[in-house]
This record gives C-alpha cells, sequence and structure tokens, in this order.
C-alpha cells in the first residue's frame, strides 16, 4: 500500500476563485435525427453497462502552489451534481483554474443485459493516500489551500476495478455507497497518468498517531495530480477514458493487485453512438473552424484537383525526368502497398510554371474530413486535413539573433491537420488537437479562441504552415536556449472557412460505399521528392571559427536545432500518418 502522508509547506497563497463555468458563444443546435449520437447514454460490455456524461459539478476545495514555489497553476477538485436516475459516480473530477470549469465526467449504472455477476458494486474499503491541512502548527505554515483536503483511493472487491479517486475536507473516510466500482472484464486496466494538472514540492509532517503505523518516515515528497487515460488509443481500440484524475506521491502509484486504477473498456467495441452521416455533416457545419493565414504568408493552400490540374507530376524511379500528369482524382496514382520509393511527385520543370503553382491558390482550397471513433466510440474525431503545393523556407532564432535560412525548409507537397475531438454522449465540442510539425498539442473547448459561434480559430504558420490555437510567434527547438525555428502566427484576410469548404474523404465505420475515398487518398508514397539542405553543416562550422569564450555556448545551441534543418523527407499522405488510425502525438 502507498501509506498515509500529512503534508504542508511554505507561506501559503491564498486560494484561487473556482473558474466559472463554461459556455460555448451560441447554444448547440437541434442534430440531425437517427442513430444514438448525443442521446446521453452509451452501452458498453453487450450492453451490461450504461454510461452518461456528467457536466454539473459542485465544489470540493482547491489547491494552489505557494507564491514562493511557483511549480504550476492552482487546480479545483469537484464532485458531479445532478446524475440521471440510477446512476453512480467512478470518481472525482479535477482541473487546473487558469481555464473555465468545463468537465466531462463519465457514470454509470447496470444496462438492461442480464449478468451473474453485476457490473458495478460499492468499493469494500479506502486507502488514504494524502492528506493537506489548511494550518500547520503556526501560522507560517499554512498549506496549499483554505480547506483540509483528503485524498482517497477505493479499495475494490475481487474481480473489480477502481477508475478514480475520491475527494474529502473531512478526516472520516467517505460512504462506501458515494463511489462505485466496475467489474474488471469491463475494464482496460492498461491505462496511464497523462498531462500535469498540479505538481507541489512538500514537506510531510511526522507520523502522528493517526497515521497508519505502516506509513514512512517523515521526507521531502512530491505530490503530483495528472489526467488518466487507456495506454492504447485510436479507431479500433476500445479503451475510454472516464474524466477522472490520479495522483501519487514521490511518483508512487499503486500496483494492479493494490487497486490501481483503470479505465472503462467498451468490450465489443460498440459504436451504435457514433453519428450517422447526415449528423457528421451537422457537426462540421457547427463546429468547422476558421483556418487563417499569415498577412505575408506566400505559400498559400489549395484544393488536391487544382494541385493535379496546374501541373504535378507523377515520377517513377528509372522512369525519366519528364514525369506523369495526374488526372484531378488522381486516378492513375498507384494505390495500396508502403512508401517503397518507387514514386514521388513533383512540380512541373518550367520555373513560371512551379512558382505560380508553389503559391497555391485559396479560392480552391477545402479541407479533408476524416471520421474516425475515438475513445472506444465514446467520441468522433474529425481530422481535418489541408494541402499546399509548397513549405516555404525557414527563419532561425539563435539566442536574440533570428535570420533566413536560405531554401532551408522548402519543400513539394505540404500536408497538415487538426483534429476536432466530438463526445458522442452530449455532441459538445470537447478539444481541438493542433498539429505542429512532428508533434502537436491538445486545447480544451473552454480555451480556444473562437473565429465565429461555435467554430474556434486556427492559425497556420508563415511558410511551415503549423496550427496554432492563438496569434503569436513561437519556437520549435528548445525554448529554454532560444534556439530553434520560428513559427509566425496572425489573423489576415487571407482564409479558409472549414465549416463550408471541406469534403468528408474517409468514414470507415459507416461502412463499405457510404463514404467513398479519393483514389489520391491511397497513394502511400511521397508527395515531393527528399531535399537535403546544408544549413546545419554549414553553422557547425561557423561555430568552430569562433573565439573559445564563446565557442561553447554556439555550439550547444546549434546541437539544439531542428533535424529538419539537415534533410527534408519528401511529405507522404494522410493516410500514410500514424494518427490516420492513432491517436494523436501528444
Amino acid at each position: 500500500m502507498l501509506g498515509r502522508f500529512f503534508g504542508r509547506a511554505g507561506a501559503g497563497a491564498a486560494e484561487e476563485p473556482a473558474p466559472k463555468p463554461f459556455s460555448f458563444p451560441e447554444p448547440l443546435p437541434t442534430w440531425p435525427p437517427g442513430g444514438g449520437f448525443a442521446r446521453g447514454r452509451i452501452s458498453v460490455g453487450g450492453g451490461e453497462l450504461e454510461l452518461a456524461a456528467a457536466t454539473a459539478f459542485e465544489k470540493i476545495c482547491a489547491l494552489s502552489p505557494s507564491a514562493r514555489l511557483q511549480q504550476s497553476c492552482g487546480v479545483t477538485f469537484y464532485r458531479p451534481t445532478a446524475l440521471p436516475e440510477g446512476f453512480s459516480v467512478l470518481g472525482h473530477y479535477c482541473q487546473p483554474n487558469s481555464r473555465p470549469l468545463h468537465g466531462h465526467l463519465l457514470v454509470a449504472r447496470a444496462g438492461a443485459a442480464d449478468s451473474p455477476q453485476p457490473p458495478l458494486c460499492a468499493p469494500r474499503d479506502y486507502e488514504l493516500v494524502w492528506a493537506f491541512h489548511a494550518s500547520g502548527a503556526s501560522r507560517a505554515c499554512a498549506g496549499y489551500g483554505r480547506s483540509d483536503a483528503f485524498f482517497w483511493l477505493p479499495v475494490p472487491p475481487e474481480g473489480y476495478r477502481a477508475l478514480g479517486f475520491l475527494v474529502t475536507t473531512d478526516a472520516a473516510k467517505p460512504a462506501l455507497d458515494d463511489v462505485r466500482c466496475v467489474r474488471a472484464d469491463l475494464t482496460d486496466d492498461e491505462c496511464e497518468p497523462h498531462g500535469a494538472l498540479l505538481r507541489l514540492q512538500l514537506k510531510p509532517q511526522p507520523s502522528s498517531a493517526s497515521a497508519s503505523p505502516s506509513a514512512p518516515a517523515a521526507q521531502a515528497a512530491a505530490f503530483v495530480v495528472r489526467g488518466l487515460r487507456p495506454l492504447r488509443r485510436g479507431m479500433r481500440e476500445k479503451g475510454i477514458g472516464a474524466g477522472t484524475f490520479c495522483c501519487a506521491v514521490d511518483g508512487r502509484t499503486p500496483p494492479r493487485e493494490q487497486g490501481g486504477l483503470a479505465c472503462l473498456k467498451n468490450v465489443d467495441l460498440d459504436l451504435t453512438a457514433m453519428p450517422t452521416l447526415e449528423q457528421v455533416h451537422a457537426v462540421i457545419k457547427h463546429y468547422g473552424p476558421t483556418l487563417f493565414f499569415h498577412p505575408k504568408e506566400v505559400y498559400l493552400p489549395s484544393s488536391v484537383a487544382w494541385y493535379f490540374k496546374n501541373g504535378a507530376k507523377l515520377f517513377r524511379k528509372g522512369g525519366g525526368a519528364v514525369g506523369e500528369e495526374i488526372d484531378a482524382e488522381g486516378s492513375n496514382l498507384p494505390g495500396g502497398g508502403w512508401n517503397d520509393g518507387e514514386y514521388w511527385m513533383d512540380l512541373p520543370c518550367d520555373v513560371k510554371r512551379r512558382q505560380e503553382v508553389c503559391r497555391g491558390d485559396i479560392e480552391s482550397a477545402e479541407l479533408y474530413a476524416h471520421v474516425k471513433p475515438a475513445m472506444g466510440g465514446a467520441c468522433t474525431d474529425v481530422a481535418m486535413w489541408v494541402f499546399c503545393p509548397f513549405n516555404g523556407p525557414a527563419r532561425l532564432k539563435l539566442g536574440m539573433v533570428s535570420m533566413p535560412l536560405g531554401t532551408t525548409g522548402q519543400h513539394v507537397g505540404d500536408w497538415e491537420h487538426f483534429t476536432l475531438r466530438v463526445s458522442n454522449l452530449t455532441g459538445e465540442l470537447m478539444a481541438v488537437y493542433y498539429s505542429q510539425h512532428s508533434g502537436g498539442r491538445w486545447v480544451d473547448a473552454s480555451a480556444l479562441e473562437y473565429a465565429a459561434g461555435n467554430r474556434p480559430a486556427v492559425y497556420s504558420s508563415r511558410n511551415g504552415h503549423a496550427s496554432y490555437p492563438y496569434a503569436g510567434v513561437y519556437l520549435q527547438g528548445s525554448a529554454a536556449l532560444g534556439v530553434g525555428i520560428l513559427n509566425d502566427a496572425a489573423r489576415s484576410k487571407l482564409y479558409v472557412d472549414s465549416s463550408v469548404k471541406y469534403r468528408i474523404v474517409s468514414a470507415e465505420y459507416l461502412g463499405d460505399g457510404v463514404v467513398v475515398e479519393p483514389q489520391w487518398l491511397q497513394f502511400m508514397r511521397e508527395w515531393g521528392p527528399t531535399v537535403i539542405y546544408k544549413s546545419k553543416t554549414r553553422m557547425e562550422g561557423t561555430t568552430k571559427r569562433l573565439p573559445l569564450r564563446i565557442r561553447g555556448s554556439a555550439e550547444n545551441m546549434v546541437s539544439k536545432m531542428p533535424n529538419e534543418l539537415s534533410k527534408e523527407e519528401g511529405p507522404t499522405g494522410p493516410k500514410e500518418k500514424n494518427m490516420w488510425e492513432g491517436d494523436e502525438r501528444w
């Protein structure tokens, strides 16, 4: 067992006010009828377990770092209220105070299907993992909040799993009926902590008579609160995150045999709560972001059909230097297989025509939507892909100096994307994923900038086309050293409204023939040739000629420069990316 700890530390900070509840700029629409989408319930485990989303909450307590130890912003812990009849809590909810309250916590009840063993049951006990006291022996040793806070891990009966912690402001254990554990076969025990909700460096109080006799001796400790999600995620995976949190002391989390936390599992991967095709169109029209390009952007997007009709060529290894013309739907492109290096695309050889194609055609541009299940069918992901015929040159930042890199960063055929995650229970937009070169990040719906109505803003960086949630200057590389590629993002009159200019190109879960994938989507090779750059090599040579007193710092900065400054592989199409079937990299 983890043992029981009691902590206080440092000069306390005034408790932050609890975030106000979030509401969308506009009311949600009435979705087209049909299926189980946005009906408020989903069934898992062959109908043995029914899930609903709790979105109304009551504050329990808040924790904030002291003024002296600003490791993170404060957080507030909540219990769900106004539960649907017959539904039970699986754990409490936690979120940072830096954004409005926007919780999405799953609650459960037994379904209509008969089962010899009930899908839910009360825990047999609780384990106290950590306790905060609002004040100590002296006022100079106040805690991290104005209320005591006790963190309880439900101890499930044999054959059941706990899904979340409970938080109280009372030292007495919660009632056993306050939470439910889930039968093990309806859970996914391969789950992982993610994100960083709170981290507090503490000095525990010495063990007292009230502490467990087995509690470790007092020592410096870190108390960490993180989210919880399935380890394996993607459109074919069954794990469902319940929206609960996990906490640990000095990195120690309880192992499975001691009641470690689990996620839910859609055992048969029942996708009846996924939207119909008509509902998908309604979702995109209601939430489709406006994609803004930098006012000085030269390399704008186009439709794939425009790119093909205006001179893109298909090349084959050993096939000569002329290339083959491609029809508007790419029906003559080789499909399937893998990126074997046998084929690639490139721009026309004529210099003038090549320059014209590089600039794209924003009037023809459209977003290409891939609709897929997420979180075991509890959510729908709408990945929206944008195509630019050309990726422009990069600018480098080295400390206080920024400089152009000539042709470095340029390549033909640039695919970027962002992803909308929508709850299949409520029809609400939960978050947007902003893809940024080799990574990206999710931004909760409550923290988004909305361009119009409930349609978020997406800012495309100048030349590189990475996606960002707000206008600004971003650094790809080492922010600590101030070394990396500059990404400028700003609003302008150059934009594409994806709620209008889109095309659904794939939705496998709807079945064969419902959405016909274009032939160009099956092209698994490179949409541009591989480019070798010499910028990094030249800079490495330059640093060796610098005076000794600054050479070490310069070499350290150059070593942190992104690998893209050495070589740019020809970009592959959307279906060749890991996130096509998997989850976003975060």
